[in-house]
């Protein structure tokens, strides 16, 4: 009994040590979350910073100490950087410098220029994420991601390890191509993908336009089976979509995949890179939910592409797609020892 006791003791003082470390460390940019009454917790970003990078003006979430170690996390679709509301003081107590930015085609991010090309493309979203990097003096950080933003870390650690000191990617090894996406897939597989399909559609196009709440309240359910999330965490997030860009990044990057989109020329060069499949050498975790919904290949299936320090993770507990937002502390702590591998 005394062991119980002493044991609750030492848990509830390490919890307050943590505490007292986020208000020291100053949380820069994020406020804490919030219970709702439904028991889902609802985090939030206190400022939005913007910066020019490339052919965009990127917004993005800032916290934690500025000589930190640099951590950038990147989400996917239909997502935003609310994905890592509960994840971000989680790294900013253990020293770290959170950068959470918004992709093209959400949240406050703009384009510079009316005359650019509104592209989805693999390849172009690394390349921002490398223009912000530049744009913020940052040489080298930590890498985090999932969906989209796991390949697009996937791509950055392949093709520019200089910049990437170690990834956490979820589902694995996510880099693709035109030509692979050419071979059909078994018919269950193939209906995974219902909604790739139907963006390859002017209907698609249309009803996305026209649908995009409820349409990604739909994939958060598919994808996240056993996530009861509340109204309020979707719709924190499903104002990011109000982007007047968001809907024509999105078809373009699904219709890209098909070979449907052509892609930028000046892009070629770097697609044709990717279509080989290279290996990354960088010290990476991969991680998968045991109740992810969305298609995604298995860890047996990619575990060879990682040349260098690996480890995977299966996160039990009815997790689904959205990993980081579902389990925030078994994501957070996968960013901590990846650091130390």
């Amino acid at each position: 009994m005394s062991d119980q006791i002493n044991t609750r003791r030492r848990r509830l003082l390490g919890t307050t040590v943590a505490g007292i470390g986020l208000l020291e460390l100053g949380l820069s940019g994020f406020a804490q979350a919030q219970t709702t009454k439904t028991g889902s917790s609802v985090g939030s970003y206190a400022e939005i910073k913007q910066i020019n990078a490339g052919t965009l003006n990127i917004g993005y979430a800032e916290a934690g100490p500025a000589n930190g170690p640099v951590v950038i996390l990147v989400h996917g679709w239909p997502y935003d950087i609310y994905s890592y509301a509960e994840v971000t003081p989680l790294l900013v107590a253990a020293g770290y410098r959170v950068i959470v930015p918004y992709l093209r085609g959400y949240g406050s991010t703009r384009f510079l220029s009316a005359d650019t090309v509104r592209n989805g493309q693999q390849a172009v979203i690394a390349l921002d994420i490398i223009a912000l990097m530049d744009a913020l003096k940052i040489d080298k950080a930590i890498l985090g991601g999932f969906d989209w933003g796991a390949r697009t870390v996937n791509i950055i650690a392949a093709l520019w390890p200089e910049r990437c000191k170690a990834m956490v990617s979820v589902s694995g090894y996510l880099i693709g191509s035109q030509q692979a996406n050419r071979a059909p897939l078994p018919p269950k597989a193939e209906f995974a993908w219902w909604y790739q399909f139907y963006f390859a559609t002017e209907r698609g196009y249309a009803g996305y336009d026209a649908n995009r709440h409820d349409f990604n309240k739909l994939i958060w359910q598919l994808a996240s089976p056993k996530w009861n999330f509340s109204d309020a965490t979707f719709d924190r997030t499903a104002e990011s979509f109000n982007n007047p860009d968001h809907v024509a990044v999105v078809i373009d990057n699904y219709r890209w995949r098909l070979g449907l989109s052509r892609g930028e020329a000046k892009y070629d060069d770097i697609e044709k890179r990717l279509a080989t499949a290279p290996t990354i050498a960088v010290p990476t975790i991969t991680m998968e939910g045991d109740a992810n919904g969305a298609p995604h290949p298995q860890p047996e299936a990619y575990a060879k592409k990682f040349t260098g320090k690996y480890a995977h993770r299966n996160i039990g507990g009815g997790v689904g797609h959205n990993l980081p937002q579902e389990a925030p502390k078994a994501f957070a702590d996968a960013i901590i020892d990846v650091a130390h591998f």
